[in-house]
Parts: structure tokens; C-alpha cells; sequence
């Protein structure tokens, strides 16, 4: 039998980042992924001459080298930052909300960010500004919790974040009117809800502060070959360090014994022995599938959690330029409210939903497809498995009606007129991100952030939650202690992957 130190099941964002961890910190480490290729969402497709990015609208936190967020402190200490090309993203957002007449387009910078709010929503700079001194509070206090790993010093907490910790058990909603933010100025702030997928009556403070935050201070970059680049360039640095990475290759069972984690047996009948396993994959899956016997108190917990919302992706290839189809921003939110509960409430059907998130990368990298064309990405969720009532023989005709609704809302909203340039489409659904990812229902978004289980309590939980469940068992993805997202997946398997290390020295 083969023996390893930790196998990491799953080369998605977290579990590229956890071997690279388990390598630096002298495990001998085995990656193994079912794809032919790394990254899960982290890749690129073609259709015809274009190229698509299949996920990332853009990266946050990452900084130049002078001022560098969290996200580029993390790749520098990987070892990869260098080894991607980098494109700077032009702007934050547009928001339109044509049924409220909101249109508005923000930058990146505190300064700026305020400034232009300030002309929008005259007399909320004030408030806007107190919104973001509490959310670099937010992010230092984060930071001390990951390096306790979840065991933090409650006086120690008190002494230095006491905002942190007075807002800490409120929702977005209730911190913003208590900042006495004026509502056009809290709607033009809320635009980002959707990529975290819960409303802001239900979504920690903490959560949102911690993201927006992350946004805006720093700026976002987006890698020129496309989010692919960085899924190679870690395992690229994985077999740097003497790591093992083996594609087309299946974990089809976790063993245990009376100890915990004892070994994983592989689709070809290999069998590995380890005491660690990572991995970058539900919860739901582990204990559905892979691992026998799971203790009551496991399921029960898991089965507790909520589902985050459903994807839905359209892909277009378009033979006219951006400036000539009209297209003038990188990032679009599309709403039919500002009013996160009600919009909440719209996306649990096919028929109500009505929002996208859009990118046109070639706002932020001209030269992204051939000369004379631009590419786009539309995005929604559902926050219901509606998509499972849908018979087989009308399934090509409900991608048709939601790939429809998305071209007609964006010409609608923004003037742009992109249905006669269409060259190539091709439309992710659930199905498609259950199939390629093996995620219940397609969900793209891990488990929705509640009160009780939102970024604060995971984190916080940590040690608490290895204790009581499998040991050698740890999860680095949007499942686990980060939540959803790009930058929180890398720190999810930062964190997994760290804590493994220390895991192998304690038992020697």
C-alpha cells in the first residue's frame, strides 16, 4: 500500500492551495482530482475562437506589491504570484435597478468609493466612511481569528475590535440603518449581496463588511489566461515542493477505523494509506458517499445546513467590439429591487428570476478575444432546486427562456445592443455544475450564510468542529470555514492545509 501523509481530494481552489500548504510544511502529499484538468470552476473553455473564463468576474484583495491585500500576501507566501500575469479591473461595479431608476457605477478606493457616493446620495459621507472604518476593524479582527485558528482571547477580542464585537450577531440591514447610512446610499452599497447568496436581512455584518471591504480597499485583478493560469500555477508549485498531483483520478471511498481517517481508495482499485484527508468537496458528498458509518451527530449537523443558491451561467462570444456594441462597463449588477428580500425571494423560480451579474472582460483586458469582438458572462441563482421540476424534453427549452430573459434585460437596462452580434452562446445550468463538480442541486455557492452559520461562527468553530467530527478529516472550499468565493476558498485550504501540517507533527 502506497503511503501518504495527507491525500487532498479535489484540485478546486482550496484543495490546490492546502497541498501547496501540506508541501511547504514537509508532508508528503497527494493530490488527486476526477477532472482531466485543475482548478473545478478556476479554468477556461473554447467555443469556437473564443476562450472563456468559466467563473471569476475578478479577483479581490490582492493589491499591488507595495500595498498588498490578504490575497497577495497568501500567493506570495505559496510561491506563485510571479509565476501569473496579472490585469488590473477598471472599476467596481454598475449597479441599474431601472424599476427604482438607480444607475450608478463605483470605483475602487475608500476615498473614491465615498466621494462618489457623496455626489449621488448627497449628506451620506459620513456615514459611508463610518461604514468603512468598521469594516477594516472587521478584516484586522478576522485576521487575528485565522491566525488563532478559531481559539481566540475574548478579552483580547473586546480590548481591540469592540465594534467588531458589538456588531458582530447583526445583519447587514440592521448595521447600515444604525449608521443612520440614507437608503439610495445603503442600495448602492448592497449591489454585491448576490455574490455571497443570502439577503441582507439573514447575512452576518461581519460577512458583508468583510468582503466589501476586501473590494474596495485595495482594488481586484483578474489573471490574463484566465482564472486557469492560477489553478496551474499552483499545481505547478505543488510538484515544485515534491508533491504528487494525479489526474483522471477518482477518490471513491475515505476508510476509517476506530481512530479515524485510515486511507482512500482511488476508482482503479488502489488503494492509499494516510491519516489526513483534505477535502475540497461538499460535506454532503463525504458523508453520502465516500465514507461509511458516519457518526448520527455528523449527519445531523450537516444535514442542518442550508444550500446556497443554484448556478446559472450564460456564456457570449460577440463579432463586434465593446465600444461598438455599446458595452461601457467590466462588472454589471442587474435587479429588478433594491430590496434584497423581495429580490431573494424572486430568484427561487425560473419564471421570477430576473437578475445577473455581467462581466464584459474586455473592459478590463481589451486584447482577451480576437480584434473586433468582446466576450461576456451573465450570472444568476436560484435560491430553491427549481430546476429539478424540470421534465428532460423541456429542459433545452427552459435554458433557451432564461438565456432569452438575461439577453433582453441586459439590452434593456443599458442600452447596449448585443442579440445581432451573437457568434458563439453556451449556457451552464445546474445540471451542468452537478455534473462537472459533483455538487448537490448545482450549487455553486457551498451553504448559505445564516446567523448561526455564517463567517464569524465557522471560524470560530474550527477546533470545535474537528474535535466532534472525523479525525484527519479537514474541507478546504466554499463548503467550509470561508464560505463561498474565490479569495475565501484559497484561505479555506490556507487554513486546512496548515492545520494539517500541525496536525502530522503533534502525532509524529
Amino acid at each position: 500500500m502506497r503511503q501518504y501523509d495527507a491525500v487532498v481530494i479535489g484540485a478546486g481552489n482550496g484543495g490546490l492551495t492546502a497541498a501547496v500548504r501540506l508541501a511547504q510544511g514537509g508532508a508528503k502529499v497527494l493530490l488527486v482530482e476526477k477532472h482531466n484538468l485543475p482548478g473545478g470552476f478556476a479554468t477556461s473553455f473554447r467555443r469556437g475562437r473564443f476562450e472563456f473564463e468559466a467563473s471569476l468576474h475578478e479577483l479581490n484583495d490582492f493589491g499591488a506589491a507595495d500595498n498588498a491585500g490578504d490575497v497577495r500576501v497568501l500567493f506570495d507566501e505559496l510561491g506563485v504570484t510571479d509565476k501569473i500575469e496579472w490585469i488590473p479591473i477598471p472599476d467596481a461595479y454598475r449597479v441599474i435597478c431601472s424599476a427604482e431608476k438607480l444607475d450608478a457605477t463605483m470605483p475602487f478606493g475608500v476615498d473614491a468609493f465615498v466621494e462618489k457616493m457623496e455626489k449621488y446620495v448627497p449628506g451620506s459621507r459620513k456615514s459611508v466612511r463610518a461604514f468603512f472604518d468598521l469594516a477594516e476593524e472587521v478584516r484586522l479582527a478576522q485576521a487575528y481569528t485565522n491566525s488563532s485558528n478559531g481559539k481566540v482571547d475574548s478579552k483580547y477580542m473586546v480590548e481591540h475590535f469592540g465594534n467588531f464585537v458589538r456588531c458582530g450577531s447583526y445583519s447587514v440591514n440592521e448595521v447600515l440603518r444604525s449608521l443612520h447610512m440614507p437608503k439610495r446610499a445603503r442600495e448602492i452599497l448592497s449591489a454585491y449581496w448576490c455574490y455571497l447568496g443570502a439577503n441582507l436581512d439573514d447575512m452576518s455584518f461581519v460577512h458583508y463588511a468583510s468582503m466589501v471591504n476586501r473590494y474596495i480597499l485595495r482594488g481586484a485583478m483578474s489573471p490574463k489566461s484566465r482564472s486557469h493560469e492560477i489553478s496551474l500555477a499552483l499545481v505547478e508549485r505543488i510538484r515544485e515542493l515534491g508533491g504528487e498531483v494525479l489526474f483522471n483520478t477518482e477518490a471513491v471511498r475515505i476508510l476509517t477505523n476506530e481512530e479515524g481517517i485510515c486511507g482512500v481508495v482511488l476508482d482503479d482499485g488502489t488503494e492509499i494509506g494516510t491519516r489526513h484527508v483534505v477535502a475540497n468537496c461538499s460535506p454532503h458528498v463525504v458523508y453520502g458517499k465516500l465514507i461509511e458509518n458516519v457518526p448520527e451527530r455528523i449527519v445531523r449537523a450537516t444535514n442542518a445546513r442550508k444550500f446556497a443558491g443554484r448556478g446559472f451561467t450564460m456564456f457570449l462570444g460577440l463579432n463586434e467590439s465593446a465600444d461598438e456594441l455599446g458595452i461601457k462597463n467590466h462588472n454589471y449588477f442587474l435587479y429588478d429591487t433594491m430590496d434584497s428580500v423581495a429580490q431573494y425571494e424572486k430568484m427561487r423560480t425560473i419564471e421570477e428570476n430576473d437578475v445577473q451579474a455581467t462581466v464584459c472582460l474586455n473592459r478590463a483586458q481589451p486584447d482577451c478575444s480576437p480584434e473586433g469582438t468582446c466576450m461576456m458572462y451573465f450570472t444568476t441563482l436560484y435560491m430553491e432546486d427549481d430546476w429539478a421540476r424540470i421534465k428532460p424534453q423541456a429542459y433545452f427549452k427552459a435554458k433557451e427562456f432564461v438565456a432569452n430573459r438575461m439577453i433582453d434585460r441586459f439590452e434593456q437596462d443599458t442600452g447596449a445592443k448585443i442579440r445581432g452580434a451573437i457568434e458563439e452562446i453556451s449556457v451552464a445550468t445546474p445540471m451542468t455544475y452537478a455534473r462537472y463538480c459533483g455538487h448537490p442541486q448545482g450549487v455553486i455557492y457551498g451553504y448559505e450564510s445564516q446567523y448561526w452559520d455564517g463567517l464569524m461562527p465557522r471560524l470560530q468553530m474550527m477546533g470545535e468542529d474537528y474535535e466532534n467530527g472525523i479525525r484527519g478529516l479537514r474541507f478546504a472550499s466554499g463548503w467550509s470555514m470561508r464560505l463561498s468565493g474565490y479569495s475565501s476558498s484559497y484561505f479555506a485550504g490556507d487554513i486546512a492545509g496548515r492545520q494539517t501540517v500541525g496536525d502530522i507533527k503533534r502525532e509524529g
